[in-house]
């Protein structure tokens, strides 16, 4: 594939959550088991050549205006745990991408660069204060936009552990809505809206550009580790998105890595059955006529993983990904494991949570955290920020931040060591292939297992809420706790619930899907719990 020419920290306040709690939009389907195109891949050689992909100028740490980073969370203090939050203006020419043939459901497509475009965007990074605790991994996040501007998921997910770890986190604006908004409201908190002045510099020429700003991004860290991470050199650079941002990262991993070579592994996170368009055929670019509008190139429903990348990737699906009635659709996208390509599925888990609503905001690694999401079993919220939005059954309080976690160390082990993550059960599905098998209490069956579905105090499901559920409650699933009667039954005395519980933590840290520290403080807010007293 050929290349063109180159050349106020705000608090997540109820409105600025509204990016953390949507997702792509995909038909959904019946499919019993993983279908994909075969193939044994395995796992290249991996080297990144600074030509294949265009340099961007830095300017920062960036200052001025409100004097503050427009991004939530986090909604505490950095410093307190040895970390330091900068941002920085990138600049440059970004190519877009076309196919001269329809896409493939396999993923395996040939594209080149199509129209080319000048952008100035901006990055933020939360990186070790102190150089000696960096461990050289950065991960690498497509910032997520459906809510109208910019938001992390995958640092709210999981934060707690790079931060213990000693990683860097890299936040990228690679779509327009962050800087723009579009129209809805949380558009109040797109970076020109919410601080005009210090974002003013900033030009996006299109979605249809986001995959090569993204790819400059990525090589900025890589190459200009002094102007973006403080003199800290990176050696392994992971790409992540979640919900929207899967998708488009999806299209990436499909269109646009295997000629860059710029991250190291990928995490798509709840992205659904197919991906995000290639191009959008909506902008006229630079070196392109008003006449010669680009062509409109879908991504086809569904889109696998090709097979043939040879880096490691792994995507990781809750519950209401896989089948919900939100419209994800995963299930018609698996694919079987391959040596480069992991399938993890969360059982007990939804696309978003009670943790990444609110919890995670002030989550400093404490195990106050850890307290207040294992309280939320028993007692779990029906309504987020501020009672914005209200759904009509409370809100999932499941373990999708332990699994996360682990996920992106299996994906650091992956690129460091050669080692795969460990092949995972995918969830079961019922018979018809269009809902989950559940067990007695209502928990899926197969999938990732943790001591909250298998030692539950509290039916967890990301699926539940009425077909009538208001905004994205949707997305949120449900938690039913059990009544006094089925906890005494189920766990006659508190040593019977803590040792069950402790086992099963100790099965979890066994197969990799739970970290140690956190092992720690799940068997910590057991034993600190009346379960059973």
């Amino acid at each position: 594939m050929s290349r063109g020419s180159r050349g106020w920290v705000q608090r997540a306040t109820f409105v600025g959550a509204l990016a953390l709690l949507v997702a792509c939009s995909s038909s959904t389907g019946p499919s019993g088991q993983p279908t994909g195109y075969g193939g044994e891949a395995t796992l290249a050689p991996h080297s990144f050549d600074p030509a294949a992909v265009g340099v961007a100028r830095v300017a920062g740490p960036i200052s001025g205006g409100k004097g503050q980073i427009v991004l939530g969370p986090p909604g505490f203090d950095l410093a307190t745990v040895g970390y330091e939050e900068h941002e920085y203006f990138l600049s440059g020419t970004a190519d877009s991408y076309t196919s001269d043939a329809p896409l493939t459901s396999d993923g395996q497509w040939t594209v080149r660069t199509d129209a080319s475009a000048p952008y100035t965007t901006r990055i933020v990074v939360r990186r070790p204060i102190d150089p000696a605790k960096f461990n050289g991994t950065v991960y690498t996040e497509w910032l997520n936009v459906t809510g109208g501007l910019d938001a992390a998921p995958d640092w709210t997910f999981a934060h707690v552990a790079m931060i213990r770890a000693g990683a860097a986190w890299v936040g990228v604006s690679a779509q327009v809505v962050g800087i723009e908004g579009n129209g809805g409201p949380g558009g109040i908190l797109a970076l020109k809206s919410a601080d005009p002045e210090r974002y003013g510099a900033i030009v996006h020429p299109g979605d249809d550009f986001s995959y090569d700003m993204f790819s400059q991004a990525g090589a900025t860290v890589r190459t200009q580790p002094g102007a973006v991470l403080g003199g800290l050199t990176p050696a392994r650079v992971i790409a992540a998105g979640e919900s929207q941002s899967a998708s488009r990262l999806s299209t990436y991993v499909d269109a646009v890595a295997p000629s860059t070579g710029v991250f190291d592994a990928y995490l798509l996170h709840s992205r659904g059955a197919s991906a995000a368009p290639l191009n959008l055929g909506t902008r006229v670019a630079a070196g392109r006529g008003a006449d010669q509008p680009p062509a409109k190139v879908p991504a086809p429903d569904p889109t696998l993983v090709r097979t043939d990348l040879g880096l490691p990737v792994l995507v990781l699906t809750s519950e209401v990904d896989l089948i919900g009635r939100s419209g994800l659709g995963y299930a018609q996208a698996r694919q079987p494991d391959t040596n480069a390509f992991r399938g993890w599925e969360m059982a007990g888990t939804s696309h978003n949570d009670a943790y990444m609503l609110g919890i995670a905001d002030r989550d400093d690694g404490s195990g106050a955290g850890d307290a207040a999401l294992f309280a939320a079993m028993s007692a779990p919220p029906t309504s987020v920020y501020f009672g914005v939005i209200t759904c009509d059954v409370p809100i999932n309080a499941g373990p999708h931040a332990y699994i996360e976690r682990a996920a992106l160390d299996a994906l650091d082990i992956w690129v460091r060591s050669g080692e795969p993550p460990p092949e995972m059960p995918r969830l079961e599905l019922d018979a018809e292939g269009t809902g989950l098998a559940v067990d007695g209490q209502g928990i899926a069956l197969g999938g990732i297992r943790t001591p909250q579905v298998d030692v539950p105090i509290a039916t967890l499901s990301g699926l539940g809420q009425p077909s009538s559920t208001k905004s994205f409650c949707g997305l949120f699933g449900t938690t039913v706790p059990f009544d006094p009667a089925a906890l005494a039954a189920a766990y006659p005395s508190h040593a019977i619930f803590v040792e069950r519980w402790n086992a099963s933590v100790a099965a979890a840290v066994e197969a990799r899907v739970v970290l140690a520290a956190d092992a720690d403080q799940l068997r910590q807010v057991a034993a600190a719990s009346t379960i059973g007293g």
